[in-house]
């Protein structure tokens, strides 16, 4: 059963040079256009509510990206490319609809896809907004601010440290509150809000989450085994892999890139999942004790997810770009649901300067 939209969202089935998927806009059919990019477990139901907050004259436009919610399931990730295959879609879906620029948001994963939009397509974007994004050097297996990787098979990235009984509990269509450590509802208001925080569209959005693609080219996706600690490496199918620092290329790209799109990056003061000690990174879990065998601090440290993007930024600016840091308190990894009011004073400002 296709998930609601609110009033005020239209959701369509589009179909560009690269994928079909559903796309939901709201807004004048002529004004100014986002295209917002969303997070990993998750579809565009997620931005609906963020959408409808634009300031008068913007036209919002949300794609399902490849892998998830209503977007062709036939289409696979290719992993080897990083998140480029979802960052050529979202640049095709642009062209399909006579898109020249574009403002662009992403959230969680969806920023990953933004760094690459950012390395390739810069020409094509008015402003960045990023909330929580994932590291420009991948998620797992780096050990400092440099991204450099803890071995050099990124052992301990890709879809071989995804749990199982997640994926699973997606696959089954799993709405209960039963498994501590693998219920998405309990994974979804444990970790994607700060708890007690429940959103209003609660079932909504959890829907959203079971939408995600499963499979072994598609989520977890598939891994390889490896002599190095946590002894699995990632393979090359789905978001997961893609998200591997095997995967992400030349990130000092980003200083060079002309023209630079002022970027305004928000985060949770309690993110669990994207952080300098994510719950969700073998390193951190190694130290926590929760993954026997963990080789030491030396060897595999929890990865600087946060240092990592402020040093990348920093040389952003230092090569003629310009970044803000906004950290909204008392919220978890999606501060634009938990606190949609102080998020888009910031988002609207942001937008409003180009």
């Amino acid at each position: 059963m296709p998930i609601p939209t609110l009033p005020g969202v239209t959701a369509q089935t589009v179909t560009t040079s690269r994928l079909t998927t559903r796309v939901l806009f709201s807004g004048a059919e002529g004004g100014t256009p986002v295209l917002f990019l969303h997070g990993n477990a998750s579809s565009a139901t997620f931005w609906e509510e963020t959408m409808l907050a634009l300031p008068t004259g913007y036209r919002a436009i949300a794609p399902d990206q490849r892998g998830y919610g209503d977007a062709d399931r036939n289409k696979k990730i290719d992993a080897t490319r990083g998140m480029r295959d979802l960052a050529d879609d979202a640049i095709a879906l642009l062209d399909h609809l006579g898109i020249q620029q574009a403002h662009v948001v992403g959230h969680s994963a969806g920023g990953s896809v933004i760094w690459c939009i950012l390395m390739d397509y810069a020409d094509r974007i008015k402003t960045v907004t990023l909330a929580c994004p994932g590291s420009p050097y991948g998620f797992g297996g780096t050990k400092d601010v440099d991204g450099t990787l803890c071995y050099a098979d990124g052992a301990g990235s890709g879809g071989g440290i995804v749990n199982p009984a997640f994926a699973k509990a997606i696959a089954d269509g799993d709405r209960s509150a039963d498994n501590p450590q693998a219920s998405p509802r309990i994974v979804m208001n444990s970790f994607y809000f700060k708890p007690p925080f429940i959103p209003k569209r609660e079932e909504d959005l959890l829907s959203s989450v079971l939408s995600e693609h499963i499979g072994d080219k598609e989520y977890p996706g598939d891994s390889k085994p490896s002599a190095n600690w946590p002894m699995a490496a990632p393979g090359v199918f789905g978001p997961a892999n893609g998200l591997s620092p095997l995967y992400v290329g030349d990130v000092s790209r980003l200083h060079s890139i002309n023209p630079k799109p002022p970027i305004l990056w928000i985060r949770g003061s309690h993110d669990q999942i994207v952080s300098d000690n994510s719950l969700f990174d073998m390193g951190t879990l190694g130290a926590l004790g929760a993954v026997p065998g963990w080789p030491g601090a030396d060897v595999y440290p929890p990865q600087p997810m946060v240092g990592q993007t402020r040093a990348v930024l920093e040389k952003y600016k230092n090569a003629g770009g310009s970044y803000k840091e906004v950290v909204i308190e008392e919220t978890g990894h999606s501060p634009y649901i938990e606190k949609p009011e102080e998020f888009n004073q910031h988002f609207h400002t942001h937008l409003l300067q180009k």
